[in-house]
């Protein structure tokens, strides 16, 4: 089992990614993200994107779209911090 608490998706190329369904699920001890190099606006779906990750207490959506999402079901369920 992995503990995963840090995640550097700044070299994440996402423009063509349309679904984001489940991404981060059960990162349970995962507290920081930082979207800025993110690009969503061809994602569709971001459905349980952050399900359970529970200890997750600081999102940078500074370049986060949703502009073209039609789907957020759970998407920061049981994200208690």
């Amino acid at each position: 089992m992995f503990i995963i608490k840090k995640i550097n998706i700044s070299n994440f190329t996402t423009e063509e990614v349309s679904d984001l369904n489940r991404m981060f699920v059960e990162c349970k001890s995962l507290k920081n993200l930082h979207f800025s190099n993110f690009n969503t606006e061809n994602s569709s779906n971001m459905s349980s994107m952050f399900y359970n990750c529970s200890s997750l207490e600081e999102i940078d959506f500074s370049n986060f779209s949703t502009i073209n999402v039609s789907d957020m079901y759970h998407m920061f369920h049981n994200c208690k911090s």
